[in-house]
């Protein structure tokens, strides 16, 4: 019979042959995550750290009415 170890070891063989299809999304959704993180960070400190720096813009827009039925 086989042992932990061995079943263990033929679970993620069985799973990194299932998921080398899918590997290369999985890797571009990490470092589009992993960018976004980044950005998100930079923004923070970027607001908190430096008061000189101007306020951001506003451009105004064109206000519609919704319709409702």
């Amino acid at each position: 019979m086989f042992g932990i170890g061995e079943l263990t070891l033929l679970l993620l063989v069985i799973v990194a042959v299932l998921a080398v299809k899918r590997l290369p999304d999985l890797m571009r959704s990490a470092g589009k995550a992993a960018r976004i993180l980044k950005s998100e960070k930079q923004a923070l400190k970027d607001e908190d750290g430096d008061p000189s720096q101007p306020p951001p813009r506003v451009i105004r827009g064109e206000a519609t009415e919704r319709d409702t039925p």
